[in-house]
């Protein structure tokens, strides 16, 4: 066998272990911590593996449910990063979002066709959350205000907003619950598969994905994104890029992708506005984007993975009785061990520039006097 084939075969070798290692690994670390909390293994790990999945239900109205507002939160704080913006804002704009869709679902709904209302829902919820995104955004541009502080600050002024609306102007005609009118079925995104809960937002996120990865990979746009986030003074001196307007573009570009989360979770999981709509998607977002490598298709990829995540976590608390804390902390764990995983495996990870520094040292280190 030829010195080629050989590393050939090594390689897919590796390629078809590396999983096998990884769900052995994953396996292991939630059965022993199941076990030290005193509840039964086997139980919560079978209820992991069906609650996620495990059966077809579970993937198409569980599992990619929740992986789509994931996914593109995850491109929005993607997005941001590219361009060394560091919007940590994504939940209050998926907020504003839902927030816009549910106002424009509720009075077109009534009266106009489907064709017309679920497309400027989407498009008034992504407005919406650019439009939040732009206040962070001019506070950065006019007075140097650190966008980290502003898009936190801005989530709490959206979670207390939203809390206003369905409780006054907002709140259902009966008055009897914090919540928004239900959206008529003309405002409401259609089901993939009749008997499943996965609707047509899951491949509108596909959809950003693909086009945020093109976008960024081979337009000049993309490029200037690229080249802002990786050194600003060279963007700005030799690649002669307006810095200030690349970076607000990108801001508001993701404060819209963060806004049709929040459009696309009320009009096709929630169809009503009401408090603590979203358990925390925008900064799950963060640890999506990164374990993606700030890469839009691998980030919709680990979108799928924390959806499956969140819903095995689910149906560990509902089918095996573990609570809520402990399912959460496993899940946690297996975001950790993932991270741990490919820091390993991935070329130019800080285990193998360690790893690369040892062996530099040692080739370095005189050898007289050695045997």
């Amino acid at each position: 066998m030829s010195e080629a084939l050989r590393r050939g075969a090594l390689r897919a070798g590796g390629t078809l272990i590396a999983p096998v290692v990884f769900v052995a690994a994953v396996a292991a670390l939630a059965g022993v911590m199941t076990a030290i909390s005193g509840y039964d293994p086997q139980a919560a790990l079978g209820a992991l593996w069906r609650g996620s999945l495990g059966t077809k239900y579970a993937v198409f109205s569980a599992t990619l449910v929740r992986a789509t507002p994931l996914i593109l939160t995850g491109l929005a704080v993607t997005l941001a990063f590219t361009a060394g913006v560091m919007n940590i804002g994504a939940e209050g704009q998926l907020l504003a979002g839902a927030t816009g869709a549910i106002g424009v679902g509720l009075v077109a709904g009534q009266s106009a066709s489907r064709w017309l209302t679920l497309p400027l829902e989407l498009v008034f919820g992504s407005l919406a959350g650019a439009a939040w995104a732009f206040i962070p955004a001019w506070w950065r541009r006019q007075f140097g205000v650190l966008e980290v502080i502003s898009t936190i600050m801005m989530n709490f002024v959206a979670l207390y907003m939203v809390g206003y609306l369905v409780r006054g102007p907002m709140q259902e005609h009966l008055r009897i619950y914090p919540q928004s009118d239900t959206l008529p079925t003309a405002a409401r995104l259609p089901i993939l598969a009749s008997g499943m809960r996965l609707h047509w937002g899951f491949p509108i996120a596909c959809l950003c994905s693909l086009g945020l990865w093109w976008t960024l990979r081979f337009t000049a746009a993309g490029f200037r994104v690229r080249v802002l986030g990786s050194n600003p003074d060279a963007a700005q001196s030799a690649a002669l890029i307006d810095i200030r307007k690349t970076a607000m573009r990108a801001f508001l570009v993701s404060g819209a992708l963060a806004g049709l989360a929040g459009a696309i979770e009320v009009t096709g999981v929630t169809y009503s506005l009401y408090e603590n709509l979203s358990p925390g998607y925008g900064y799950t977002a963060i640890a999506v984007a990164l374990v993606g490598a700030l890469n839009p298709v691998l980030t919709a990829l680990s979108g799928i993975l924390f959806g499956a995540l969140e819903a095995g976590a689910a149906a560990m608390q509902r089918d095996a009785g573990v609570p809520s804390v402990l399912a959460s902390v496993v899940e946690a764990s297996i975001i950790l061990l993932l991270i741990a995983f490919r820091e390993v495996r991935v070329p130019g990870s800080v285990f193998r520039r360690f790893r690369a520094r040892r062996a530099q040292v040692a080739d370095s280190t005189p050898t007289s006097g050695r045997l």
